[in-house]
């Protein structure tokens, strides 16, 4: 316990002093208009109150990815404590927050176009169809496995599958009309209510956890995979806990969204609260999740909770029920039910905003809206029918989702990089290059290493390559940096 106390308070001292830092470097200055009362619009372009911002952002970027993803990693032993801490703080809020604020700067511009700047048209061409793929497929995982949770709760049929299917075209249509609405209609309502409910939820286990002072390892007990027995088996812990941790510690996903709620700050001092506030609220969530988990795995939590599976869902549902009874259970619902799909729905709006961007098509009329929304709905059905065909499909698109995750992770540090290296004479460049190099050698590394990829039967290979790619982009931005610096920050 005392290592998950001290990381706790490292995530807090990292938000105080490490975020103040950044706000310096990056010159936030509240006098700066933004776009949400600059290009006020009705439907994506609206000024909302700093409190719903940051419930709503926070939402977005969590889910269940600071959960389940802690659940997996815990598995891993303290080692899953530490990379959340450090992986928070000098590289997860560091990426949303710097990328938000560029975006922000940017006018509310989508993501693709923020890369198009730094990097150029073509780069803007490939980064459109990397993201459309990864947000895709962020549908595709986070309406599975409510279907699968809601289709035993509420089973219309005898056959599984039918009921399943019953409950995927109904979030599917909530996906739908969720992502064509303004967003203060609905998302700017249900959002707070759920982000609250999580945060609550987390606080609740957080005081159990106190008041059971269960024997977990500590740091000092040693960082090795602890958990061969238990789903880790032949998985070392680089790269494999950095891509199976990833929404709790660094996540591409994130900066997807921040175009969402720089449309809707009214102050730029809020940018950091917002950007790198909500993911250090993340962190939080991700290591009482992790030291919930590892009372599960190592001390004999799931004898007592009286759970039959070690599955992230199982796991959320038996614990909460258990240890916060009634409420609990209702939680434990919306945690693994309405926290995905809330999840998923702003995973395509995205993608509608950024394809809409891309080609200059106004989204004030609804039509125009449906338009580009049923064909990415389409894709994402076919998508997730593929692999339900498979009793391992969500665990193999999770894996895809995981590592795509981290790809675009690292290429948006990288992005990052570029930025602040082309703005200031100064080393801040450092801020980003450090993570950039280290999750470029982990997403190298991964696709060898893991059965998604070639899976190398030499052990050290992947390594090598890994650390080459990174050593290899690095000298490709060297070369291709911008011969005139602009000292604007």
């Amino acid at each position: 316990m005392y290592s998950f106390l001290i990381s706790i308070v490292a995530l807090v001292l990292g938000y105080l002093f490490y975020g103040r830092f950044l706000a310096s470097v990056v010159r936030q200055d509240a006098k700066n208009p933004t776009p949400a009362l600059t290009k006020t619009d009705g439907v994506d372009y609206i000024p909302m109150p700093t409190w719903k911002v940051f419930m709503i952002q926070f939402l977005n970027i969590a889910g269940t990815g600071p959960i389940f993803g802690a659940i997996m990693g815990a598995k891993f032993g303290p080692a899953c404590y530490l990379w959340v801490v450090l992986g928070c703080i000098f590289a997860g809020a560091v990426h949303d927050y710097i990328s938000g604020m560029v975006i922000l700067r940017g006018g509310g511009c989508s993501y693709n176009d923020m890369i198009g700047k730094i990097f150029g048209k073509k780069t803007r061409v490939f980064v459109t169809f990397l993201i459309t793929a990864l947000l895709l497929l962020v549908g595709a995982v986070f309406v599975y496995s409510p279907s699968i949770i809601l289709g035993d709760i509420a089973a219309l049929s005898e056959d599984s599958m039918t009921s399943m299917m019953f409950w995927v075209v109904i979030i599917f249509v909530y996906y739908l009309i969720a992502s064509i609405l303004p967003i203060d209609k609905l998302i700017g309502k249900i959002y707070p209510i759920f982000a609250f409910c999580i945060l609550f939820m987390a606080l609740g286990l957080f005081v159990c956890l106190l008041i059971h002072w269960p024997t977990i390892p500590e740091f000092w007990d040693g960082l090795a995979n602890r958990g061969p027995s238990i789903g880790v088996t032949g998985q070392s812990i680089f790269p494999c806990l950095f891509i199976t941790v990833a929404c709790g510690a660094i996540s591409g996903f994130h900066a997807t969204q921040s175009p969402m709620m720089a449309r809707c700050l009214t102050n730029e001092k809020h940018a950091r609260p917002i950007f790198y506030g909500s993911m250090i609220a993340e962190g939080v969530v991700a290591l009482i999740w992790a030291a919930v988990s590892s009372y599960f795995f190592f001390d004999g939590g799931m004898a007592e909770v009286q759970a039959s599976s070690a599955q992230a869902p199982a796991v959320v549902v038996s614990v909460s029920k258990y240890w916060l009874g009634a409420v609990g259970s209702i939680l434990a619902i919306i945690g693994v039910v309405a926290a995905p799909i809330t999840t998923g729905d702003t995973a395509f709006r995205s993608a509608r905003i950024m394809i809409a961007d891309y080609v200059n098509f106004d989204q004030k009329p609804a039509k125009n809206r449906i338009l580009i929304s049923i064909p990415l709905f389409a894709i994402a059905i076919l998508l997730l029918w593929y692999n339900m065909a498979d009793e391992e499909g969500f665990n193999t698109i999770w894996r895809y989702f995981g590592w795509l995750n981290q790809t675009l992770a690292a290429f948006t540090l990288w992005a990052m990089t570029q930025w602040l290296y082309t703005r200031s004479r100064k080393m801040y460049y450092l801020i980003t290059l450090l993570p950039a190099l280290f999750m470029t050698a982990v997403c190298g590394s991964f696709i060898l290493f893991d059965s998604i990829g070639l899976g190398l039967p030499q052990a050290w290979l992947p390594y090598v390559v890994g650390i080459l790619l990174s050593l290899s982009i690095f000298v490709f931005c060297l070369a291709n940096r911008k011969q005139k610096r602009e000292n604007e920050l």
